[in-house]
């Protein structure tokens, strides 16, 4: 394997450092290292800007891949997203759809970005800043409950999250007290059958229609317009 980016860095400069040090005295010595020092420090943040800028592409270029199977607006459509709405997103992480969901919903309308991880909230925090977006507002949940206000969304909405839920009736059942009269659940979960992950991966309509019924909801959809993923909108029951 190459050598770390760090380590090749830190090797050039000892030994440049070596290479000199008989032909100066203690004090021109001293400036060499100092003059290495900054240099490491450039360098090295050079490299860390080059991991992050790697990073983001690698972000963009999953969600670029990912919106081929999941084309978004077709999605939203879908859902019946319109503006003025306020929506509730479950396991928003880093914000591939509420960034979507925000500009759809547009200035009279709000997201309320659910997650359990700091960090991701943290950057699309970031992301919304950098993007102008300001009627989003970050939440951190906990495992079977998105905390979200009581009485405040028009729709729940979550995709590729819910099969991840330790307590899946649990969080259904948390998330009715914030659903206004007549609000939907809406989620989009990998396909058993027709999904790259298999069996063992994903939500089937018998499992979605079994645990929504028992956190008291009623699956009123369940549809296949996605290449490897189900559509599921579900409604309090009665």
């Amino acid at each position: 394997h190459p050598m770390p980016m760090n380590k090749r860095v830190f090797s050039a400069t000892h030994l440049l450092s070596v290479r000199l040090a008989p032909y100066t005295g203690t004090q021109g010595r001293r400036t060499i290292m100092s003059i290495l020092t900054v240099l490491t420090a450039v360098s090295l943040a050079g490299c860390a800007a080059a991991g992050a800028v790697g990073q983001q592409e690698s972000l963009e270029e999953w969600e670029r891949r990912s919106f081929e199977t999941q084309p978004p607006e077709q999605v939203l459509d879908a859902a019946g997203i319109e503006p003025g709405m306020v929506i509730g997103e479950v396991g928003a992480g880093r914000g591939r759809f509420t960034v979507l969901l925000a500009r759809r919903v547009g200035p009279d309308g709000k997201v309320l970005a659910n997650d359990i991880d700091p960090g991701s909230l943290d950057f699309l925090r970031e992301r919304c800043t950098k993007a102008g977006i300001s009627n989003v507002e970050i939440i951190l949940g906990e495992v079977d409950d998105p905390l979200f206000p009581e009485a405040t969304l028009d729709m729940a909405f979550m995709v590729a999250t819910y099969h991840w839920f330790e307590h899946p009736v649990a969080m259904l059942r948390n998330l009715r007290p914030a659903l206004k009269p007549g609000a939907t659940v809406v989620l989009i979960e990998p396909d058993p059958v027709r999904g790259p992950g298999g069996q063992d991966h994903g939500v089937s309509v018998e499992r979605m229609r079994r645990e929504a019924e028992e956190a008291g909801f009623e699956l009123i959809r369940a549809e296949t317009f996605l290449p490897e993923d189900l559509f599921f909108v579900l409604r309090i029951s009665g």
